[in-house]
């Protein structure tokens, strides 16, 4: 059995500079992991909180307190009891206690410490039936931000380089150029503006939706051509973030449900959009189901706030087809059972997942096993910054190691 031994929990900086926690796991056998827990600035109502009340000094207070006490002995291997324990522990439906952050990172680095001890990455130790580490996420690739992610840009949060070459390093080659290729002619277009990048890497400028979509499309037709590889164009537009007294507000008109679902679902076939995210406020689901019903069968329609990674909102939205995609993060829901659970049922209804990272992340590469081990249609961690770079770096390193 392999016993834990010893569990720290510390402060970390996520990539935005602010206080996150880590977990050390160390077992009986000597082996051991870290692993660090990212933090989301686009949340979702249903998301258990990142931090309890006090922050990460409270966090880490119950974590030394309470939480290490109660994990020392337990089977790493057995990550249904490490991670009941943590709820057991809390005490609270959503992690109020302990926080969700807390949780993620002993959550993932009890299994990363478990494949240590056995040989194991932590993909294998993750991996669903049929799912043998051979078959690649295409890459979610964050180019040009907006939102609540770069105020100042555009009111959808993110324009995305979705890149499906069965070759991980293509995708990722493919994504970049992307972002590149935004870069270059932003520059050259509006030379006198200060351009910026936003939480996740994507370029900042004062363009509308339409005329970033534009860009997005011509970047994209660009790089198909000029490196061969699959990539089209994607959006998130977190429209809960702009969704007020039952309106979606843009800055130059107010729109009804039905109106959102007509806008978007004409987005899609004026622009090629193959990966459409949170087209629509977290509580919409039968304008979702209208969506996906009018333009699934030529695009992913990823839900994220919708449903927080809870299988309860996912069984909710599968029974209404609201989407044809799950966003998966492990911090949503804060333990990697919970996780795993919501991926088993989306597995097993045909729904695609996407693995997913935070705008304020850890540099860190176990976001990559997760996907892989998953098998998840796609991997969402940027292009760019050392924390986003990470996950692509251990994508890489995962294909040259499984495919020999």
């Amino acid at each position: 059995m392999s016993q834990i031994r010893s569990v720290e929990v510390a402060s970390l900086l996520d990539s935005r500079g602010r206080a996150t926690v880590e977990a050390t796991v160390v077992l009986d056998s000597g082996a051991r992991a870290r692993a660090g827990a990212p933090s989301g600035a686009s949340t979702g109502t249903h998301e258990v909180r990142a931090f309890p009340e006090g922050g990460v000094a409270e966090a880490v207070r119950v974590a030394r307190g309470e939480l290490a006490p109660a994990l020392l002995g337990l089977d790493a291997g057995d990550q249904r009891r490490v991670d009941g324990t943590l709820h057991t522990v809390d005490g609270t439906p959503n992690f109020g206690r302990i926080g969700g952050n807390t949780a993620t990172a002993i959550s993932v680095a009890s299994a990363m410490a478990f494949g240590e001890e056995s040989g194991r990455p932590l993909w294998s130790v993750l991996a669903r039936p049929g799912v043998d580490g051979r078959s690649y996420p295409a890459i979610v690739g964050n180019c040009m931000n907006g939102g609540v992610h770069a105020i100042g840009g555009p009111e959808f949060q993110e324009f995305i380089a979705y890149a499906t070459d069965p070759d991980p390093e293509r995708s990722i080659a493919a994504a970049l150029r992307v972002h590149g290729w935004i870069g270059e002619t932003l520059h050259r277009r509006l030379p006198t503006i200060a351009l910026g990048r936003g939480d996740e890497g994507g370029w900042v400028a004062p363009l509308t939706n339409v005329e970033a979509l534009e860009l997005l499309v011509e970047a994209c037709a660009h790089v198909r051509d000029e490196l061969k590889v699959e990539v089209t164009p994607g959006i998130d537009l977190a429209a809960s973030e702009f969704f007020r007294d039952g309106q979606y507000r843009y800055r130059d008109r107010a729109l009804a449900s039905d109106a959102q679902v007509a806008f978007v679902s004409e987005l899609v076939d004026r622009y090629g959009i193959r990966y459409l995210e949170d087209p629509l406020a977290e509580e919409a689901f039968d304008e979702f189901a209208a969506v996906t019903k009018a333009v699934g069968d030529r695009s992913l329609v990823v839900g994220d706030d919708i449903y927080t990674t809870d299988i309860r909102r996912v069984a909710r939205g599968a029974s209404l087809a609201a989407s044809n995609a799950v966003l998966v993060k492990v911090n949503q829901v804060g333990t990697l059972t919970d996780t795993l659970a919501t991926v088993d049922f989306c597995r097993g209804r045909g729904l695609a997942t996407v693995t997913s990272h935070r705008s304020g992340e850890v540099p860190e590469g176990w976001l990559a096993h997760v996907a892989l081990g998953t098998g998840a249609r796609a991997l969402k961690c940027g292009v760019v910054g050392g924390e986003r770079v990470a996950k692509l770096n251990e994508l890489v390193r995962l294909r040259r190691a499984t495919q020999g």
